[in-house]
């Protein structure tokens, strides 16, 4: 009788003892349920801050000389390793009103509209769509020069690198007067020619555009459709265009000026010079859009520029002789100085630099890029002036000094009495 009691007891208190477990460990999941574990994440470094100090250090000298040069409205914009390390926008659209320049303010690009054009070159001629090595003959059939066997031999890569042996500057001056490009290109076979095609180097506008009817011929689409579809959606150029129209139907403009004398400026009507020749002198573009630019330019991982393309648009294909006054804000240390796919290539103080600058009436651009250093750089203004010429070349002998202070630094390190076995 006492044995059956006992196995009572026990088997009771195995129950309530099972009935406080399971309690006790369906209270513990409910607890892991209520309060998830924390997962740390390392925060995503930004190189930026390896440059902070130039950076700020020129933001300021920028500013001092945006103020001095009497500039009515800058902007300007730096990347490094892939990311905005500065955005700078100065003063105002139009002087005399209150509005003033902001991230997406449209300036007109001038000459700076040959390294977009370049670009889409490249990825055009990567996608096996208009290559650079093809005949211009070939897209258009009426096409002629002076003389009909460099007529055969020229072309895209001849076009967009200044080396199609026609004197400099053909037909700049009916460009000014807005004789639409077609009736232009037809002209050209009374141009005089130097040399033969790829030899010499001569700056053209009319001829950098003959890409416009050659890019239409082969994908049937105008030339800006095919620009926004390679360049300016895929890059996040959310403000750019490549027409008059476009520009001066945009509230958020930079109206051109002129020097009254003094640096003191005045506003100018807008005009349309240079739209005809697209290619070479007709984009509008804001700070944002060249930041994002620059950015996707100087990423070696982008998807959108691949390396082949950026070997097809950066590597030099000619020399371009200057007159020492084109860089004379640079100084002595410019050297070889080349032409690529729409960028000027020059040696400056042991680094290639990809650069361009562009001037049309009342705007002034400037770009460059040092694929060694992973830095952009872009300045663009609403009132001209040779002050603001050496802005770039001091941004970039702040930032190479500092490079070489570092790499002396770490140099001197490896060869410290510490570190050698």
């Amino acid at each position: 009788m006492k044995r059956r009691i006992y196995v009572v007891i026990l088997v009771v208190g195995l129950a309530i003892l099972a009935f406080k477990l399971q309690s006790f460990v369906g209270s513990e999941k409910a607890k892991e349920q209520a309060v998830p574990e924390e997962v740390f994440t390392e925060p995503e470094y930004n190189p930026v801050v390896e440059i902070e100090n130039t950076v700020t250090r020129f933001d300021s000298l920028l500013e001092l000389n945006l103020k001095e040069s009497g500039t009515v409205g800058a902007a300007a914009v730096i990347t490094y390793k892939g990311k905005i390390a500065l955005v700078k926008c100065y003063g105002v659209r139009k002087a005399g009103e209150k509005n003033p320049v902001n991230e997406n303010t449209v300036f007109r690009l001038a000459s700076v509209s040959k390294t977009v054009t370049g670009v889409l070159a490249g990825i055009l001629d990567e996608e096996n769509i208009v290559k650079l090595d093809d005949k211009i003959v070939d897209y258009l059939p009426n096409f002629k020069l002076k003389n009909q066997e460099y007529t055969n031999q020229l072309t895209v890569r001849h076009l967009l690198s200044h080396t199609s042996g026609l004197i400099p500057h053909a037909y700049d001056l009916m460009v000014e007067d807005k004789v639409p490009l077609e009736k232009i290109i037809d002209r050209l076979d009374q141009v005089d020619i130097t040399a033969a095609p790829g030899q010499l180097y001569g700056y053209q506008n009319v001829v950098y555009s003959i890409y416009d009817p050659v890019t239409k011929a082969k994908t049937h689409k105008s030339f800006e459709s095919v620009m926004k579809e390679k360049v300016f959606q895929p890059f996040g150029m959310a403000d750019a265009s490549v027409n008059f129209e476009d520009f001066k139907n945009n509230d958020n403009k930079a109206y051109p000026h002129y020097n009254r004398g003094h640096n003191r400026y005045s506003p100018m009507r807008l005009n349309d010079r240079y739209y005809t020749t697209a290619p070479a002198a007709g984009v509008n573009a804001s700070i944002s859009d060249l930041g994002h630019f620059l950015c996707t330019l100087t990423d070696d991982d982008s998807e959108v520029f691949d390396y082949k393309a950026r070997e097809a648009v950066f590597t030099p294909q000619v020399n371009s002789p200057l007159k020492r006054t084109y860089f004379r804000s640079w100084g002595r240390d410019v050297k070889d100085k080349r032409y690529s796919i729409g960028w000027r290539i020059i040696d400056y103080k042991g680094r290639e630099i990809a650069y361009h600058g562009g001037y049309v009436l009342g705007y002034k651009a400037e770009i460059a890029l040092c694929d060694q250093e992973d830095i952009g750089i872009a300045i663009l203004s609403n009132s001209p002036n040779s002050a603001t010429a050496k802005n770039i070349p001091e941004f970039l002998n702040m930032l190479f000094d500092y490079k070489d202070k570092i790499a002396l630094e770490e140099q001197e390190n490896d060869d410290s009495p510490e570190n050698k076995s």
